[in-house]
């Protein structure tokens, strides 16, 4: 059964989890993470909504090879993960994990954590911009893959909790990097060490979200928004998320160093060519 906290508030009306204790049914491995190209936009979809879409390893391993597909694939230029049914991701299988424990093992562990920074190295650095759609809660594991995309567009039922200390673990898939890159240490120290629920307007003040939509319209909402992304120019945009991230992590004098090789690079290019003489002719542009 899914473990529910006593501080989910009456106007959320879904199961809010501190992360997700199952009893796993007998199922097929198919279809766990469901995959989608439509207008240039990659969709993969977690598929458990009767456990909130709690990985299992075959999930893990799914989510990998769905998102390898999108980054080769010339018809994806955008990519987003969002969930199925009331929530996004709830994060690990607590059943499966007090398993291992019983039996002293840490090995299906250690493979478990190498596919979720797999998972976050390619979300990372795939050149194509990738979005969260987080349409309701996202939990631990959950919460840390929708921060290793790019950006995170939210319900207003969305809410995200740092939930691994609420069980005495420490955050995985990326979380040190990612959150405190987002909110700052003392933030990210507060979040992980409390483990407490954010909800969908706080993640927008704290810049966890980029967007906040009605959860009524957020499917519309968030893919308008990943369809505007996928029709930019995709050299362009992969060097953008590029410089964003040496702008983040690196020095002034890298930062510009990455401006001057970039604009140098595709200045005399197509889709610069195609940007300016749109704009002359006062037309949109087609960035093919």
């Amino acid at each position: 059964m899914v473990d529910v906290p006593v501080d989910v508030p009456v106007d959320v009306p879904v199961d809010v989890p501190v992360d997700v204790p199952v009893d796993v049914p007998d199922e097929p491995v198919d279809d766990l993470v469901v995959a989608e190209v439509r207008d240039g936009v990659g969709v993969a979809m977690f598929n458990r909504p009767e456990v909130l879409n709690a990985f299992t390893d075959d999930m893990r391993w799914q989510l990998l090879t769905v998102l390898e597909g999108f980054a080769v694939d010339d018809e994806v230029r955008c990519i987003v993960l969002t969930g199925a049914g009331r929530a996004f991701c709830a994060g690990g299988d607590i059943a499966s994990m007090a398993a291992l424990q019983d039996a002293d093992d840490t090995t299906v562990l250690q493979e478990r954590m190498r596919a979720g920074a797999r998972v976050v190295r390619l979300l990372t650095e795939t050149p194509k911009p990738t979005i969260a759609a987080v349409n309701g809660p996202a939990a631990g594991a959950g919460m840390n893959v929708a921060l290793a995309c790019d950006m995170r567009v939210g319900s207003d039922r969305a809410v995200f909790s740092e939930s691994f200390v609420k069980i005495g673990l420490v955050p995985d898939w990326g979380g040190f990097h990612s959150l405190t890159q987002l909110i700052g240490s003392a933030k990210a120290m507060e979040l992980m060490m409390t483990g407490d629920r954010v909800d969908a307007a706080t993640a927008e003040r704290l810049g966890l979200l980029n967007q906040v939509h009605p959860h009524e319209t957020f499917e519309e909402q968030w893919r308008a928004f990943a369809g505007r992304i996928a029709a930019g120019p995709p050299r362009t945009l992969a060097l953008i998320k590029r410089g964003v991230q040496v702008g983040t992590r690196g020095s002034l004098d890298d930062a510009l160093d990455h401006e001057y090789t970039a604009q140098t690079e595709v200045f005399l290019g197509p889709d610069a060519r195609e940007g300016m003489r749109s704009f002359l002719e006062k037309r949109p542009p087609d960035f093919g």
